[in-house]
């Protein structure tokens, strides 16, 4: 394997780190839409779910998280890496279905788009030459899904996953899954909430779906292409991750 002698130069860096900033804006961008199209705000669409619903979410987003982890990993013998385009398709079509049907399709899709998202999110470490086999890849991937979510976007909150950084074992692992468990609870909630607004149906269900696909491969590039970064400028990751939530913070086009 041919080792690179030098490392990127800073003006390089810099550039990397401006690219990452414009995906970064992209993925919050989309959910504005679907805010525009259920009438609300994200905060207020949990609001919208049956008291009963809302109390499952937890326990249910736990327990779709472990099944798409499996999931996930079995079907990479199966099915190779998918263009992102793909991904979409089928995530959107699927999220028509599930709100054409109401709220118990829309229930019952929630396991097979999240086991989707995070297939998507290991396609996109791959293609940062990351293998999600590994156990350290495998927890990147799901802190990817403990990101704010496209509905909720937050400048602070969707950039903490970024910096945590765990040693990783099977205990670990599994700790890693009940701590992600509620944010994501949150987050298929409101999903839940838009794809199942009155009238709308199958229209909210795509374009929800859509939106989530989007913000979630966005948000995964941002991640693995961070961590790239660090190793081909021989940067510490943590310093660089400082800077990217600096840049961020400061310019107005980089924020949704």
């Amino acid at each position: 394997m041919e080792i690179l002698e030098n490392k990127l130069t800073t003006v390089d860096t810099e550039q990397r780190l401006d690219e990452l900033a414009k995906r970064h804006a992209a993925a919050g961008n989309v959910g504005i839409q679907i805010l525009n199209m259920v009438g609300g705000q994200a905060e207020g669409l949990l609001d919208r779910l049956p008291s009963g619903i809302r109390d499952r979410m937890g326990d249910g987003a736990e327990q779709a998280l472990r099944l798409a982890m499996n999931a996930a990993q079995r079907s990479r013998g199966v099915v190779g890496e998918q263009p992102a385009w793909l991904t979409r398709v089928v995530t959107t079509a699927m999220g028509a279905a599930g709100g054409f049907g109401g709220l118990p399709s829309a229930m019952a899709e929630l396991p097979v788009t999240t086991t989707i998202l995070l297939r998507a999110i290991q396609d996109v470490a791959i293609e940062h030459g990351f293998n999600p086999e590994e156990q350290g890849v495998m927890f990147d991937c799901i802190q990817v899904l403990a990101a704010a979510g496209p509905l909720d976007h937050d400048d602070g909150s969707d950039i903490a996953f970024l910096s945590t950084r765990l040693a990783m074992t099977g205990a670990t692992l599994q700790a890693l899954v009940a701590r992600v468990a509620p944010r994501l609870a949150t987050v298929l909630g409101q999903k839940l909430a838009a794809q199942t607004v009155p009238v709308l149906g199958a229209a909210a269900g795509a374009a929800t779906n859509y939106a989530y696909t989007s913000y979630y491969q966005q948000m995964a590039q941002v991640h693995f292409g961070l961590r790239r970064l660090a190793i081909e400028a021989d940067r510490d990751h943590a310093e660089l991750v400082e800077d990217f939530r600096k840049r961020v913070a400061r310019d107005p086009l980089h924020r949704a």
